[in-house]
C-alpha cells in the first residue's frame, strides 16, 4: 500500500468515525464508535461494556451508585482497549496529582497567608512525612505575625498530596465554613496556606498561635476513582504529639463524593458541636454514644 492509499484508508475511517450514530445505543457504546477525545471525561458509572448482557439495564442501574470498575467487558482474556486506556488515564492522572504543585499565586490570589513546612522541595516532602509536620523560625514567626491573638478556631489549606484537590475543592469549601462560622458567632483567625503540608502541621499551627481549635483541609492520597478528593481534619486543642485518634475528619470532599460547598457546611455546624463538647476525635463518637 503506497503513501496515497494509506491516506485515502484514513479519510474513509475519519469519515466513517463522523458519520451520525444510532441514537438507539446505550451512550456508552456512542462514545466507542465515535473514539472520545478525551477517556478521563467518561462516567464511570455509565460505562458499561458487556456484550450480549442477560439483564443490561438492571446492571446500568446498578453502575449508577458506584464509579467502581464493573461490567468492563473483555476481548478474548484481555480487557477491552477502552476500558485499559481509561484505566491508564486515571494512573496518570493521579501520578500528576502527587507530583505537581499548587500554583505559586495560589495563596496571593484567594486571601491566604503562604507558608511552607520544613520540607524543601516535593522530593523531601514525598520522603519525609515528618518534615511537613512542622515549620522553621522564619515561617513560625510568619504564622504568629499574620494571626492575631488567639483565634477560637484556625483553618489552614495544605496542598497535601494532591494538588489538584485543592485547586478544585479548597476555596469553595473554605468559604462554606468560614460563612457557616460567622452564622454561629464563632470567630476564626486569617487562613493559611501550608505547601508541603502533612495532617500534623495544623498541630505545629496550633502551638503556635494557641488556638482552641485547627481545621485541616488538605489533599489526599489519589486513587483511580479521583484525583481531586480532599479531607478535612478537625482537632480540638492541637498540639505536637496529639493523638491521631483525637481528630474528627470528613473525607471524600469532591465532585463526584461530598460536594467542597456541602462539604464546607457540615464541617462548620461540626466545629460548633466540638466546641460546645470540648472534644473531637473518637471522644467526641464516645460521648455521642453515651
Amino acid at each position: 500500500m503506497n503513501k496515497e492509499e494509506l491516506s485515502a484508508l484514513v479519510a474513509d475511517i475519519l469519515r466513517g468515525m463522523e458519520a451520525p450514530v444510532n441514537c438507539e445505543k446505550p451512550p456508552e457504546k456512542m462514545e466507542m464508535e465515535r473514539v472520545a477525545a478525551d477517556v478521563s471525561n467518561m462516567d464511570l458509572r455509565k460505562l458499561y461494556l458487556v456484550e450480549d448482557a442477560a439483564d443490561g439495564e438492571r446492571f446500568r442501574k446498578m453502575k449508577l451508585r458506584t464509579p467502581a470498575r464493573l461490567g468492563s467487558g473483555k476481548a478474548g482474556p484481555r480487557y477491552k482497549t477502552l476500558t485499559m486506556l481509561r484505566f491508564r488515564a486515571d494512573h496518570a492522572a493521579a501520578q500528576d496529582a502527587v507530583f505537581s504543585q499548587v500554583a505559586e499565586d495560589f495563596a496571593e490570589k484567594n486571601g491566604l497567608v503562604p507558608v511552607q513546612t520544613r520540607c524543601k522541595d516535593k522530593d523531601e516532602y514525598l520522603t519525609r512525612p515528618d518534615l511537613g509536620r512542622c515549620f522553621d523560625q522564619e515561617n513560625s514567626q510568619k504564622i504568629r505575625s499574620a494571626v492575631a491573638g488567639t483565634p477560637r478556631v484556625q483553618i489552614v489549606v495544605g496542598d497535601g498530596l494532591s494538588s489538584a484537590a485543592i485547586t478544585a475543592n479548597a476555596m469553595d469549601c473554605l468559604g462554606a465554613i468560614r460563612d457557616g462560622l460567622k452564622l454561629k458567632g464563632i470567630e476564626s483567625g486569617k487562613p493559611l496556606f501550608v505547601r508541603y503540608c502533612r495532617v500534623g502541621a495544623g498541630d505545629a499551627v496550633g502551638d503556635i498561635t494557641g488556638c482552641e481549635l485547627v481545621c485541616v483541609l488538605v489533599g489526599e492520597r489519589p486513587g483511580l476513582v479521583t484525583d481531586k478528593s480532599m479531607s478535612a481534619y478537625i482537632t480540638y486543642k492541637p498540639h505536637t504529639g496529639v493523638s491521631e485518634s483525637a481528630r474528627t475528619v470528613i473525607s471524600n470532599i469532591h465532585a463526584q463524593g461530598t460536594p467542597a460547598v456541602e462539604a464546607g457546611a457540615a464541617v462548620a455546624e461540626l466545629i460548633d458541636t466540638i466546641l460546645k463538647r470540648k472534644v473531637s476525635g473518637v471522644g467526641l463518637l464516645t460521648e455521642a454514644g453515651a
